[in-house]
C-alpha cells in the first residue's frame, strides 16, 4: 500500500495564496495567514524560519511549515511587516500594501487556504526542511510570472506537487513516521488492511490470520516497527479518520462512527474523549466557530 499517497489523499490545494518578496537585510516577515500548512522557499539568498525555534533555510531549499511563523535574515531580526492572506502587510501604526526594497533575497511561498487533513499534520515537525534541490521551483516562477487563463488551477496543482515531493523526499531521507519507513512485510500487509478498511472489527487474531502469520509474531512485529500495539495503532487511525469527517462532512456522529469501525456515537465519542480530550460534537462545534 502506498501510505504517502493515503497520507496526503483529500489534501488538494485550492485558491493557493503564493506571494513572492524581495528583500535586503534587515529584513523580518511575520506571516499570520490562517492557514494550517505554507511552503516557503528562498529562490535567493539565506533565510531562517522561526515557529518553535530557528531554522536555517538555504537557497533552493523549501520549508514545510504549520501555522503562523516568521522568516527573516537572522533569528534576532524583530519582524516588521505582519503578512495575511489578502496579501498586506501591516506595521505598527498604518495599513499598507507590502513594498520591499530589491534586494538579494528572494522568497516564495504558497499556502494551502481551508483545512488541512489532521493525519498529514500529525506526521510533521512544526518545521520541516527539505535540502534537496526540487526543479519545481523554477516552474512556478515563470507561471506567476505569466498572466494566463486557468493560472489559479495551474498554482493550486503546482502548490500539491511542491508539497508531495518536498514529503517524499523529506520521508526517504529522515525520520519519517514508523508505518512510512518500515520494511518489514508482516508490519507492511497489516498496516496496508487497517488503512483500507478501518470499519472492518479487527482484532489482532484476524490481522494475523489474514496475513498469515501467528499472533504473536504480528504484536510482537508491529510493536518493534511501529512503536505501539496494532489494536492501538488502529484506534488512533480511526480516531484521527473521524476527526477530519468530523471537519470535512456534514455526517451526524453516528454515521461516521460506523464509517470508522465503531458500533454508535457513544462508542465512538468515548474513545474521542479518551484520545483527544474532547467528544466529536465538542470539536465539530470548534470547526464551525472557527469556520
Amino acid at each position: 500500500m502506498d501510505m504517502l499517497a493515503d497520507l496526503l489523499d483529500g489534501v488538494r490545494a485550492r485558491g493557493a495564496l503564493f506571494n513572492q518578496t524581495s528583500m535586503k537585510p534587515p529584513w523580518s516577515l511575520r506571516f499570520e495567514l490562517g492557514v494550517q500548512l505554507t511552503l516557503a522557499a528562498m529562490l535567493s539568498g539565506q533565510a531562517w524560519v522561526i515557529s518553535d525555534q530557528p531554522v536555517a533555510l538555504g537557497t533552493g531549499e523549501i520549508a514545510i511549515i504549520k501555522g503562523p511563523y516568521t522568516i527573516a535574515d537572522d533569528p534576532g531580526t524583530p519582524p516588521q511587516y505582519l503578512v495575511k492572506s489578502d496579501d498586506y502587510c501591516i506595521t505598527e501604526s498604518n495599513v499598507e500594501a507590502c513594498r520591499f526594497p530589491e534586494g538579494p533575497a528572494l522568497l516564495l511561498s504558497g499556502a494551502y487556504q481551508g483545512p488541512i487533513s489532521e493525519r498529514l499534520l500529525d506526521a510533521l515537525p512544526p518545521v520541516t526542511v527539505v535540502r534537496a534541490p526540487n526543479p519545481l521551483l523554477d516552474l512556478v516562477t515563470a507561471e506567476m510570472a505569466l498572466a494566463r487563463q486557468g493560472q489559479r488551477v495551474v498554482l493550486d496543482r503546482m502548490l500539491d506537487l511542491l508539497l508531495v515531493s518536498s514529503l517524499r523526499a523529506w520521508f526517504d531521507e529522515h525520520d519519517a513516521p514508523a508505518w512510512y519507513r518500515t520494511a518489514d512485510p508482516i508490519v507492511s500487509d497489516a498496516l496496508r488492511l487497517m488503512h483500507e478498511d478501518p470499519a472492518h472489527p479487527w482484532t489482532v487474531v484476524s490481522l494475523a490470520v489474514k496475513i498469515g502469520t501467528s499472533r504473536a509474531a504480528l504484536a510482537r512485529r508491529f510493536t518493534a516497527a511501529v512503536g505501539e500495539p496494532p489494536m492501538a495503532y488502529l484506534t488512533s487511525w480511526r480516531i484521527a479518520l473521524a476527526a477530519d469527517l468530523l471537519r470535512d462532512t456534514d455526517s451526524t456522529v453516528a454515521a461516521i462512527a460506523r464509517k470508522v469501525g465503531y458500533g454508535n456515537a457513544f462508542a465512538l465519542s468515548a474513545a474521542f474523549k479518551r484520545l483527544r480530550g474532547m467528544t466529536p460534537s465538542e470539536v465539530r462545534s470548534m470547526t464551525v466557530r472557527n469556520g
